[in-house]
């Protein structure tokens, strides 16, 4: 099974789950990023079903609004029903490490915004310690230097990311050699920088969790294939958590 087939896989298993949730008046938070992608364009054939979406990001708008999805703005929608997004990484514990697409300050928003939130990642995110996958944090440009120097002294290697600008009009500096044990202190921490939001997450309070196996073969060798789809399902977003 090729990534872009378990990616496929996770966003059609995730229409599952969210289909017999949806109404006439159900709007949708749409995440960022290729599995994201996969998602949409997967939204797009039950389209009928709901009412409208929340991106976000402005990519995920213009892919949303290309398959006639009704795209509304946070502030008009209010809370959304469900949000269903991907991750750069996942522990044994269910923290999570997002941002690689440069838009985890709009989505931990969203997120925060809707009573569900369902996360969608195949068994190749799976990490023992996160870290591997750099940390995104998005700062105010005029606080980039700064943070970075305050990074140094956590014994974290921060990296420009060069030529991006976000939607919010910020920029992206991705952390190097971390090993991210305790997320929830690390969120402390950036409180005493100038940052927007760090691209991580640690695991809301599961009030459901559901791990499908996907087996198949490969067509050349018949070598047998996992791929693990994983849901982190939760109905409310707690104060304590580091997704908010």
């Amino acid at each position: 099974m090729t990534q872009d087939e378990m990616k496929l896989a996770v966003a059609q298993a995730a229409i599952e789950y969210i289909r017999s949730k949806l109404n006439d008046d159900s709007i949708v938070g749409v995440g960022t990023g290729s599995t994201a992608n996969f998602f949409i364009d997967e939204l797009a054939k039950i389209k009928h079903l709901f009412a409208s979406a929340v991106a976000s990001s402005d990519e995920t708008t213009k892919r949303l609004e290309a398959h006639g999805i009704e795209v509304l703005d946070l502030n008009t929608a209010g809370q959304l029903d469900v949000y269903i997004d991907g991750a750069d990484e996942f522990d044994p514990h269910l923290n999570l490490i997002k941002g690689g697409g440069a838009a985890l300050t709009r989505e931990k928003i969203v997120a925060a915004a809707s009573r569900e939130f369902v996360c969608i990642v195949d068994s190749s995110k799976q990490v023992d310690i996160l870290g591997g996958f750099p940390l995104p944090i998005e700062v105010i440009p005029m606080s980039r230097s700064y943070v970075a120097r305050e990074i140094v002294k956590l014994d974290g290697a921060p990296v420009y990311r060069e030529g991006v600008v976000t939607d919010n009009g910020n920029e992206i500096l991705d952390v190097h050699d971390l090993s991210i044990v305790n997320p929830k202190e690390l969120e402390r921490v950036k409180t005493n920088f100038l940052i927007k939001k760090l691209g991580l997450a640690d695991s809301p309070k599961l009030d459901e969790g559901i791990q499908a196996v996907i087996e198949t073969y490969g067509k050349s060798n018949r070598n047998k294939y996992r791929a693990v789809v994983y849901y982190l399902l939760t109905k409310h977003f707690k104060k304590e958590s580091v997704y908010k």
